[in-house]
């Protein structure tokens, strides 16, 4: 698996404020950012991308970065859920898409805003992110692969969702979440970043 390593969180927050993106920087701590990095990658059908959490707190960026796929699998690329072809989140930031919801009756964080998304409808393994685009909801949520042990490849676990590969990383993550909507209510705001567009 080639995964890229992933960047500093100051280059993170360089390439969000150059876009406007808005950036959550509340002093009292766990107002958190939450941000995949996509690996350039178009064949992939591996865990090669990033889900990164941070806050700001006590003067310093804190950061935590879980592999992931923010990519279909294989088998739903090949097999679309959708006449129209399989969703592929495009590059942005989409304020207010989530909240701590379900997804197959467990914890994870459910999309309940608009996400615009390409939409691949070849069928083939690679991901086309040239063609049409739509916007809505499309249950395009945030969750884990496996629950008992890290999944080594995707097929599967996403048909457009952003999946955590390991199960463990993810309880840490919904922990995170659950703390953020006390004290700062339940919703989150979720970017997408190309690896290409933030500084090294």
């Amino acid at each position: 698996m080639s995964r890229i390593q992933c960047p500093a969180v100051e280059n993170i927050v360089a390439a969000m404020r150059r876009r406007n993106y808005r950036v959550f920087e509340n002093p009292n701590g766990h107002d958190l950012n939450l941000v995949g990095i996509r690996n350039a990658s178009s064949s992939a059908n591996q865990f090669d991308d990033w889900l990164c959490t941070f806050y700001w707190f006590d003067g310093i960026w804190n950061l935590f970065a879980f592999p992931a796929t923010t990519d279909p699998g294989t088998y739903y690329r090949k097999n679309p859920l959708n006449l129209r072809g399989t969703a592929i989140v495009k590059p942005g930031q989409y304020r207010g898409a989530y909240q701590v919801g379900k997804h197959k009756g467990y914890k994870a964080l459910q999309q309940v805003g608009t996400i615009t998304v390409y939409r691949d409808d070849n069928r083939d393994s690679e991901l086309d992110t040239t063609g049409s685009t739509e916007q809505g909801i499309n249950a395009i949520n945030i969750h884990r692969a496996s629950r008992v042990r890290a999944s080594t490849r995707v097929d599967k676990w996403s048909a457009g969702c952003q999946v955590m590969q390991d199960p463990d990383h993810f309880d840490f993550f919904m922990t995170l979440c659950d703390r953020a909507a006390k004290k700062f209510g339940n919703s989150f705001t979720y970017t997408l970043l190309d690896s290409e567009d933030i500084p090294r």
